[in-house]
């Protein structure tokens, strides 16, 4: 049985991607480069090391700044829980207030809670628009405080007559991790903010909310009452 002519197939040659002596050469073209520019180099590393340093120096010092604000504040807090507003803003003489507070340790966390007790203080003496600017100026991780500070914004905007900014303030309220306790209180609010803007039909539509999501609520009678006088109003 002849056998089959069987084709060796052609080797296929392949140059080295890299040879030995190319990257010799790109090596010495490399380490030439880094000699040439080594004050650069130098430079950019010698700005890091500031630049991190810098950083590190900033975080132990806010803490710090942070800790001897919040001893300081104690004080405070204890005037603001007796309604002594006046100690609570202005210190006792011994004793800084919150407005020290928010001027000498400004940036921390402590300044920040300040301007959530002077906003709530403004606010109850009437002092709207100095509210609003605290307030404004407070955030917080506890979304309880969180959802207050914005109710308490919205309350100053009212009182201004910033229809508009006090709705937004409520819905923010409202919307900022709901929950059954605190939302029908601002959802009563923000019905309010939509009647004194002339929305009758968003008012009604919020008073319904609490009446449907809420109705074991202190808000629902009352709720029930305004939508049942507001529906009467938009049929005349």
């Amino acid at each position: 049985m002849a056998k089959k002519n069987q084709k060796k197939a052609p080797e296929v040659e392949y140059e080295l991607l890299e040879k030995p002596e190319e990257i010799a050469g790109r090596l010495e073209r490399g380490e030439a480069f880094v000699r040439k520019n080594s004050k650069i180099f130098g430079g950019i590393l010698v700005v890091g090391i500031l630049v991190m340093a810098a950083i590190l120096y900033l975080q132990i010092d806010k803490q710090n700044k942070d800790k001897k604000a919040q001893a300081e504040m104690f004080q405070a807090v204890y005037y603001f829980e007796q309604d002594s507003t006046d100690y609570a803003l202005n210190g006792d003489g011994s004793n800084p207030g919150f407005l020290k507070i928010v001027d000498q340790y400004s940036g921390t966390n402590s300044a920040n809670l300040a301007h959530f007790y002077i906003g709530s203080i403004y606010l109850s003496e009437g002092n709207f628009q100095k509210a609003v600017d605290h307030l404004k100026k407070f955030s917080a991780g506890d979304y309880f405080v969180q959802a207050r500070a914005y109710a308490l914004l919205g309350d100053a905007h009212l009182e201004l007559g910033n229809t508009k900014e006090a709705i937004s303030n409520y819905k923010k309220a409202v919307d900022h991790k709901e929950n059954k306790h605190f939302a029908p209180r601002y959802l009563s609010k923000l019905a309010i903010a939509y009647e004194e803007a002339g929305e009758i039909d968003n008012a009604i539509k919020t008073w319904g909310t609490i009446e449907d999501k809420y109705f074991e609520s202190f808000e629902f009678t009352n709720a029930r009452k305004h939508k049942a006088r507001l529906e009467g109003l938009a049929s005349k």
